[in-house]
């Protein structure tokens, strides 16, 4: 590839990326931090953040950046601090997030192609950098860097490919997009199914930037994410829905409700909407978050509610349960965030639902079997 071999590289740009892969080597072996070593390496790393974006002071020399660029890649600097960021000092996780992002959005001027040329060559010859990244979430020290650089590397579709279809091999192979089977359901054992444990189970700021970029992996690419989530729809929200929605934690309960209610509500995610909303189980746990003690879920969950409402087409299932509970919504809804009186548009919705409550059959007899008919 042109970019790694195709210009002559200054000493002083080499000797930065030689002697910081040096330092990297160094700490990962030795048993316990050396000061000396942490200082060294901060060093050259805040000297290489300024070779990327300058100063108020210095201004970027394009060539310059361009072989740093080069070297990150060719001396596979960026794996190593990928895989070790969390050895770092604080400030130094800072620089080295500032680093990668640089790099992974640098491209030369008049360069169209879809992604910057080092984020290329990550993609083919180096995925496991991005998921390197991914497990950053392993760790409290790890996460936010990591995170913010997977944020800006999300931007291209072919790394949440690389996310999502994502599995262990066994010969330790590196995954090879083009060879990818969209058609095959996955294992559940690939990194993009961590972020459920890592939202759940993680300490509040890991959860809330874990959960921030699950949500973009969802949402940058939506016809990749829908044809993924249609192939593996009843592992997905098999997690989805027990983790997520029904989460102890206030926040990552509501943020969950309102992705699901935005991804239902987006026409290109037609097809899973349509089959979530045939399920009176799926029903029945927004139900349940329409009586939640605090008003905010209350209001996320009706926006999911008002989908399985609304829909024409419903299933005998899901029009079963709307039936049978027939006369607690009519008495439930009236009152439901009645202090919520100056959003118009709520307040439309709900009397909207209410019509159409009120058009269902008194009770599950003969409607229910012509349905099921």
């Amino acid at each position: 590839m042109a970019f790694l071999f195709g210009r002559t590289r200054t000493r002083s740009t080499h000797e930065l990326v030689r002697t910081t892969k040096d330092l990297m080597t160094k700490l990962i072996a030795e048993e316990k931090l050396v000061p000396k070593t942490e200082e060294e390496l901060a060093r050259n790393l805040t000297a290489m953040k300024v070779v990327l974006q300058g100063t108020p002071e210095l201004e970027v020399s394009p060539d310059q950046v361009y072989q740093l660029c080069n070297l990150l890649v060719k001396e596979d600097l960026l794996r190593l601090l990928a895989e070790n960021i969390h050895r770092l000092p604080f400030e130094a996780r800072k620089d080295t997030q500032t680093i990668v992002s640089n790099v992974f959005r640098f491209k030369q001027p008049g360069d169209t192609s879809a992604e910057p040329i080092a984020l290329q060559y990550v993609i083919a010859n180096r995925p496991e950098i991005i998921i390197a990244l991914c497990h950053g979430y392993d760790r409290r020290e790890s996460a936010m860097p990591c995170g913010g650089i997977l944020k800006e590397a999300l931007k291209h579709d072919a790394v949440t490919a690389l996310i999502l279809y994502h599995e262990p091999s066994e010969d330790g192979k590196p995954i090879d997009l083009a060879s990818i089977d969209t058609s095959q359901p996955s294992t559940g054992k690939g990194v993009f199914w961590k972020f459920f444990d890592w939202i759940d189970k993680s300490l509040f700021e890991v959860s809330t930037d874990a959960f921030d970029t699950f949500r973009q992996i969802l949402i940058k690419h939506k016809p990749m994410v829908a044809k993924y989530i249609d192939t593996n729809f009843d592992m997905f929200f098999e997690k989805y829905n027990s983790i997520l929605v029904r989460s102890e934690s206030y926040v990552t309960k509501r943020q969950s409700i309102k992705l699901l209610g935005e991804i239902l509500l987006d026409r290109q995610f037609y097809e899973i909407m349509t089959r979530y909303v045939e399920s009176g189980e799926n029903l029945k746990l927004i139900m349940w978050q329409l009586k939640d003690d605090r008003k905010m879920v209350q209001y996320e969950g009706f926006h999911v509610f008002k989908i399985f409402a609304a829909n024409p087409n419903k299933s005998p299932e899901v029009r079963r349960l709307l039936i049978m509970n027939r006369q607690r919504l009519l008495d439930f809804l009236p009152n439901f965030l009645a202090d919520r009186q100056d959003d118009d548009q709520f307040s439309d919705e709900k009397s909207y639902l209410i019509k159409q409550i009120k058009q269902l059959p008194a009770s599950t007899g003969p409607a229910v079997s012509a349905v099921n008919a």
